[in-house]
């Protein structure tokens, strides 16, 4: 791994690498076409960002100058990403799950110049609302046979197809050569590499001004504290790379480090592409591994009787062989050959699904559930929890590698400053760095406020915002709320999301329904209560758990009622919720609740791309069922 780049900007990584690690012969990326996984060299990759490069220049695009991308993850998105890095343009990407009105909204915000669209019907979208952005010159559609869906529509902008882009930018690299290397070294550290717009849980999304010594710096100092991945590794993308997540912890990691890039076909194949590419790292939501979790629970116990025995036994080995080693203990014989059989009985066949060859999963974009990595440390497979905002570039904190403490996000990483602050009083409790841990270190609970290079430039064009997140001393305020926990910092919710009840008790969602979520028959919950006297919720059940208990088919779920009012139902979940309430102070049970039918989605409004609960919209949408919920008389406890 290089320690130090030439200049720390984005199009330098590359180019470092082809001059220190690989040969530029060698294989940067792959993609499946057709039924067969083909690779691309550097030099390949190269040629076609200059290409792009070319083109940019000769119809006058500049440093500053904004560019969109609603895009897939594939070779095209890096082509085009590096190719307007290097003459200092803006990367501008757009989640393809947004509506018409946020896309133009994000266009016009940004002042865009050209928008690259993945597929036909993320074109159709843009063609929609295109009249409506003037500064849009450039539709390029990234697939074939594009003229068919224009509809002989009059547009403002012009259209030409990527393919056709490239062609004549092959002609033109010649004559924008010396442009192009030109641009490339004038570009500072300082200036911005992209606009990332958050995804809008409390009102218009505000796009996020990252420079390019904030994604480099951010790269370099977290494979600084999880050094151990190698210009050998594969990493298998399938997380958006409009998201800063993937974009920094796979693509600049790879950049960084030499590693290969193979990207996920989807989602619903991403199984399937895991045992062809074989992967070495990936990066994970926590409700991946919950997914693979629950799945692996249920195929090791569904069939009961002496499978069912040597699944849990393998289980109870794994934990106590995880806990002795944690512990820096040397585990004896007779737990390592127990371990060794589980190893061969039940964890190998388990870690073939993911291909056999991971060392690593990165988890982030929400809190993993304590029992979900204490499952997979169990197993053997190491799952690093990191933490971040899309305004601090994004990593603060990641596990590190020899060191895990379940439940917690990991160390702070080099060369910024974690704060604890008093949500009220705003005393700060401490100031915690990379070289003041402590293994042992624990604090109180407030605002996890930051400042370092990691803290970004500011929201475009929204000065007051900027001024309310990051304060005249220059600290970010994240709006979550934690605490230092053996020396990690551990996340207990964001400060928007408290529940404050009518016993003026505070309330944080995400741990009560982490607990919840241990239950099999439960896929989803949304805890109420703010101002309330008891604490209720929606629970999204389990589907396919939910069709094997009552014989359901989809036409079940698909009725128009959007919360399910069978008894037998709420008793059978109801089972587990008091159970898991034990666990809970009383406060903090759920003392009653309705079945949401179908989980939350972002075609209705009521979840960001990133996952998580428009809490503001959800309450407002199902008002009539809160009240309908309180109007219960909560039993004693």
């Amino acid at each position: 791994m290089n320690q130090a780049t030439e200049r720390p900007t984005v199009p330098s990584l590359i180019r470092y690498l082809v001059k220190n690690i690989h040969p530029d012969t060698h294989n940067f990326l792959a993609h499946k076409v057709g039924d067969e996984w083909v690779d691309i060299t550097y030099r390949e990759a190269l040629e076609n960002i200059d290409a792009i490069s070319a083109w940019f220049i000769d119809i006058g695009i500049k440093k500053g100058d904004r560019l969109a991308l609603i895009i897939e993850n594939g070779p095209d998105y890096i082509y085009y990403d590096q190719a307007l890095q290097q003459i200092g343009a803006v990367n501008t990407s757009i989640y393809p799950t947004l509506t018409e009105t946020e896309i133009e909204y994000i266009l016009n915000d940004s002042s865009a110049r050209t928008i690259i669209c993945g597929n036909p019907f993320l074109f159709r979208k843009v063609l929609k609302i295109a009249n409506s952005c003037p500064s849009i010159e450039r539709i390029i559609p990234a697939f074939d046979d594009y003229e068919k869906h224009m509809e002989k529509q009059r547009l403002n902008a012009g259209v030409i197809g990527f393919k056709e882009l490239i062609t004549i930018g092959f002609t033109l690299v010649d004559k924008h050569r010396s442009a192009i290397n030109i641009a490339r070294e004038a570009i500072l550290p300082s200036d911005l590499s992209c606009l990332i717009y958050t995804s809008g849980t409390t009102g218009i999304p505000k796009g996020v001004m990252l420079t390019h010594k904030n994604l480099v710096e951010n790269v370099r100092v977290s494979l600084l504290q999880i050094p151990i991945i190698e210009k050998t590794d594969i990493f298998l993308s399938f997380l958006p790379l409009s998201h800063v997540f993937e974009r920094t912890a796979t693509y600049h990691v790879c950049l960084y480090s030499g590693a290969k890039i193979a990207f996920a076909q989807s989602l619903e194949l991403l199984a399937k592409n895991m045992s062809e590419v074989k992967p070495s790292v990936m990066n994970c939501v926590p409700r991946l591994l919950e997914r693979i979790h629950d799945r692996a629970m249920k195929n090791g116990t569904s069939a009961g009787g002496i499978k069912s025995k040597i699944f849990l036994w393998a289980l109870d080995i794994g934990r106590k062989y995880r806990i002795a080693n944690e512990d820096g203990k040397k585990s004896g014989l007779i737990l390592n050959a127990e371990h060794a059989l589980a190893e061969k009985l039940v964890f190998s066949k388990i870690k073939e699904r993911t291909g056999g060859n991971l060392k690593i999963m990165l988890s982030g974009g929400g809190a993993l559930p304590k029992n979900i990595g204490e499952f997979f440390g169990d197993l053997g497979i190491k799952v690093l929890e990191g933490f971040g905002l899309t305004e601090t570039s994004p990593v603060m904190a990641v596990t590190e590698y020899h060191r895990q403490v379940y439940g917690t996000v990991g160390r702070i990483v080099p060369g910024i400053e974690v704060a604890i602050q008093n949500v009220d009083t705003k005393e700060v409790y401490t100031i915690q760095t990379h070289e003041s841990f402590k293994e042992n270190f624990q604090s109180e609970e407030g605002e996890i406020i930051v400042c370092g290079h990691c803290v970004m430039k500011g929201y475009l064009n929204k000065p007051e915002e900027t001024a309310a997140t990051i304060d005249p001393q220059g600290w970010l305020h994240t709006g979550d709320i934690g605490r230092f926990y053996k020396g990690n910092l551990q996340i207990t919710d964001r400060l928007k999301n408290m529940l404050v009840n009518a016993y003026g008790k505070n309330i944080y969602p995400t741990p009560v329904e982490n607990t919840y979520l241990k239950s099999p028959k439960i896929e989803g919950v949304f805890l109420l209560g703010d101002k309330r006297e008891f604490i209720t919720a929606f629970i999204i059940p389990a589907k396919e758990a939910l069709q094997e208990q009552f014989g359901l088919d989809e036409k079940f779920f698909e009725e128009a009622d959007p919360f399910i009012e069978n008894k037998e139902i709420k008793d059978w979940l109801n089972q587990d919720i008091r159970k898991l309430s034990n666990e809970l102070a009383k406060f903090e049970r759920i003392k009653n609740f309705k079945i949401k039918r179908k989980p939350f989605s972002m075609e209705d409004g009521e979840i960001t791309p990133t996952m998580k609960a428009k809490r503001k919209v959800i309450e407002q949408k199902y008002a009539n069922a809160i009240e309908e919920l309180y109007t219960w008389e909560a039993g004693t406890d």
